[in-house]
């Protein structure tokens, strides 16, 4: 396998945990607070352009961002196609 398709797999697990652990609260002091504090720093230079690109879908007065998602498709269409 290349090592392009791992980083791409790495990339997606993380942005996974990123995608778990915005569903749940995560204590600031917790085991899981440097887990969650490292899939935020390597997620969000990505995620920023593209939710500045993708405007929220609003359903009532909450708004839905679709970064995470849009970027977790791309990231696994991109594994499909890459050699391994």
């Amino acid at each position: 396998m290349t090592v392009l398709w791992y980083l791409v797999l790495l990339y997606l697990i993380l942005l996974i945990i990123r995608m778990v652990f915005s569903w749940i609260r995560v204590p600031p002091s917790g085991p899981w607070a440097k887990l969650y504090s490292l899939s935020f720093a390597g997620t969000e230079p990505v995620l920023r352009p593209l939710r500045n690109a993708i405007p929220p879908v609003r359903m009532g007065a909450v708004g839905l961002d679709l970064s995470a998602t849009v970027l977790f498709i791309v990231l696994f269409i991109l594994l499909q196609y890459l050699p391994h």
